[in-house]
């Protein structure tokens, strides 16, 4: 399907003083009902958060919104299901530019 391969919607931080957020998400279809929250933080945190994944080559996807909602949520739980739809869209894009390059890992959501 077309939809199917499209990426989706960014929606990056336009404001230059807003303090950057990271978090990072790990889905383990084996262990796993849905991906885990398994870091987040912001400031200096979520620079590392970036850091960690250039150095690992983990694709970063931007969406501010959805960044604030995965703060709140406690480290090491899986995302809730009003989440699953986006995080699979996310997911699903991640995954076919791991499977170009051989990867499946850590994924990323910043703001």
């Amino acid at each position: 399907m077309l939809r199917d391969r499209r990426k989706p919607q960014e929606e990056p931080e336009l404001d230059p003083q807003a303090e950057k957020k990271a978090v990072a998400l790990k889905y383990d279809i084996e262990k796993n009902q849905a991906p885990k929250l398994v870091a987040k933080g912001k400031g200096h945190v979520a620079e590392n958060i970036l850091e960690a994944a250039r150095k690992g080559q983990v694709p970063v996807y931007q969406n501010k919104s959805l960044v604030n909602m995965l703060m709140a949520l406690e480290l090491d739980k899986e995302i809730p299901t009003e989440l699953y739809t986006t995080v699979a869209e996310i997911l699903a894009y991640v995954y076919r530019i791991d499977k170009r390059h051989g990867k499946t890992e850590m994924k990323e959501a910043t703001d």
